[in-house]
Parts: structure tokens; C-alpha cells; sequence
């Protein structure tokens, strides 16, 4: 059989704070009825002053490392490559995967950050796959981390209720191509048309190269909501068909769908596009919100943690980003050895 990347371990990392919505109530003209009515999230997870995302990703990292090390079969060979998907990283500049390697004590391999917002989880899983079957690499570690909260506006009711902070994690090593839990492909795709649709506006060369300070709120996240949810539904929803006919799989033949934790509407109409069941998809955006490039791994964390997602299931991986960006991944899920979800 080829050569293929195969998922191995897996972690997940949430700050210790919960801001609830009767807290962003309290804070904000909104109520608990309307976040949940319009984003079906409860509450989040934010980090306390002073932490950073490579916090989040170094307990993440961590987990998935142990997760990996005690699946049945494998032997602890550490890894030779860090692939980190962040929008918030520590500083502009470094990248911070070096960082979390070197605190991971796997100092002197190969690390870098991958940037493609929501959809970063499954781009730097498809870069590290990738590595390893061109042979470039034997065994890596995916991280997907985000504190959302650090670059919002406090007054803005909106992104306050959807975004939270997290990290999630896999360890991916060199298989054959007919093993649980082989990466089967990947969809990926962009459209820098929608720049602008999600972005934050300060910080970077374009706003820097003008002289004087950036306009008041330009250092903070914006979203413009209406289209976004448009564009992520239909390409959410394309992007899983285009994957599906590639490896062979119809829509009844996939066990769970593990989509970008957006929101709950957007969930349920790409579920509609796809003609999915409500046992199909996986869902705790109710308990974490929007963690970003930590969605997808934190959901799957969880799926496994409460026994929904079960070895020899088909899973299928969705996101959508900023950029704009989207992408999707298959896989057979492999058994696995992990404790329980970090809170």
C-alpha cells in the first residue's frame, strides 16, 4: 500500500475562565435568550491576563503527544515536525510554533505557523500530511490554537457572544494507506475576493506603511455577518461534496460530519445541503463557542471524550475561514488512547 499520514493522537487544551452569557449580559445590551437563539452557544472560554495562545497550544500539543504514546501499537517516537494554525499568534513576528516546540521539548525540528483563520486546522493538517507522505517528514504534530478573545472589540456584542479561546491538537505519523485512521484526502480552496468580509484591519504592512496611528477600532476583529454566513454555508457544503466523490463516499455513508464550530444555524444548514441526519453531525459549540483554528480538533476531542465518535466510524472534516478560505479532509477513525477533555 502508498504511503499516507496517519492520526495517532489527540488533545485539547480550554482556558480555566467560562464567561457565561448572563456575565456578557451584564456587560452588554444583549441577553442569554439572544446569543443562544442566534448562535446556540451558552458560554465560552477565555484566557486570564497574561496567557497566550502558546500556552493553550503547549497543553494541547502536550495531550495529543501522551494520547499518542498510549495508543495501542505505537512507540513513542517523538515527532520531527510542529505545524501550528493560529490567527492570534504570541507576537506578529516570530511564528510561535518554534516556541511551542521548543517548551514541548522537541527543540531542533521543523516548525512553522500556518494563517487561514477558522479553515487553519484543516490546511495545516493537509500540509503536514503532506510532509509525510512526500517523506519529508515521519511524525507531526497539528495544532490548531486561538485566543479570539485578546483581539475583540469589548463593546461588540456580537463577536463577544460567538468567539471563545482554545487549542486542540493530533499527532499524524507515516502509515499505509488502507490503516484507520489514514488522512483518505483533502478539498481545499480560497477566494481573496471576500478580504474584507473577515479581517482585522490594524497591524499589518498595509495600515503600518501610512503614516500616523491606525483609525479608532481597526486593531480589532470584524466580521461582516450576513455574507459570512452565506459563503460558509455553500462552501462548507461544496467543498465536502467535491471530497466525498473523490474517495468514494456518499453522504448516508458517513458516520459523523465534524464541522468549524461557527454557530449553530450554520451547522444545521450546511447539515440541510449535505441531506445529513442530526446524529451526523457533531456539535459542542454550546460549551466552548467559536474557537477558531481549535474547533475542529476541540469537537472531535469531545466527540471522543463522550463516546459519539467511535473507532471505525467515517468522519468527515468541514471548515471556512477568513481569507476567504475552506477546506475539508476524510479519514476512518482510528482507535485511540486519551484521557479526559482539559477544562
Amino acid at each position: 500500500m502508498s504511503r499516507a499520514a496517519v492520526l495517532c493522537g489527540l488533545g485539547g487544551a480550554l482556558p480555566e475562565r467560562i464567561v457565561s452569557n448572563e456575565e456578557l449580559a451584564a456587560q452588554l445590551d444583549t441577553s442569554d435568550r439572544w446569543i443562544r437563539t442566534r448562535t446556540g452557544i451558552g458560554q465560552r472560554h477565555v484566557v486570564a491576563p497574561g496567557q497566550s495562545t502558546s500556552d493553550l497550544a503547549v497543553a494541547a500539543g502536550a495531550q495529543a503527544l501522551a494520547s499518542a504514546r498510549g495508543t495501542a501499537g505505537q512507540q513513542d517516537d517523538g515527532v520531527d515536525l510542529v505545524v501550528l494554525a493560529t490567527s492570534t499568534p504570541d507576537r506578529p513576528c516570530p511564528a510561535t510554533a518554534p516556541d511551542v516546540a521548543h517548551r514541548l521539548g522537541l527543540g531542533g525540528v521543523a516548525s512553522f505557523d500556518v494563517s487561514a483563520v477558522c479553515t487553519g486546522f484543516v490546511y495545516a493538517l493537509a500540509t503536514a500530511a503532506s510532509m509525510i507522505t512526500a517523506g519529508v517528514a515521519g511524525r507531526a504534530l497539528v495544532i490548531g490554537a486561538d485566543t479570539f478573545s485578546t483581539i475583540l472589540d469589548p463593546a461588540d456584542r456580537t463577536t463577544r457572544a460567538i468567539f471563545g479561546d482554545g487549542a486542540g491538537a493530533v499527532v499524524l505519523r507515516a502509515g499505509a494507506a488502507g490503516e484507520p485512521g489514514a488522512l483518505l484526502g483533502f478539498d481545499l480552496g480560497s477566494d481573496g475576493s471576500g478580504t474584507d468580509l473577515i479581517t482585522v484591519r490594524a497591524g499589518g504592512s498595509r495600515q503600518r506603511s501610512v503614516p500616523g496611528p491606525a483609525a479608532a477600532g481597526e486593531e480589532f476583529f470584524t466580521m461582516d455577518g450576513r455574507p459570512v454566513f452565506t459563503r460558509a454555508v455553500l462552501d462548507m457544503s461544496r467543498s465536502s461534496q467535491n471530497l466525498l466523490e473523490r474517495v468514494g463516499w456518499s453522504t448516508a455513508e458517513v458516520d459523523k460530519v465534524v464541522a468549524h464550530q461557527a454557530n449553530i444555524r450554520i451547522l444545521n444548514a450546511v447539515g440541510e445541503q449535505l441531506g445529513l441526519e442530526e446524529k451526523q453531525i457533531v456539535a459542542n459549540l454550546d460549551r466552548v463557542g467559536n474557537t477558531v483554528a481549535a474547533s475542529i480538533p476541540l469537537a472531535l476531542r469531545d466527540a471522543v471524550a463522550g463516546g459519539e465518535l467511535q473507532p471505525g466510524h467515517r468522519v468527515l472534516l468541514t471548515g471556512f475561514g477568513g481569507g476567504l478560505t475552506w477546506g475539508s479532509a476524510a479519514l476512518v477513525w482510528p482507535e485511540l488512547e486519551t484521557g479526559r477533555p482539559h477544562r
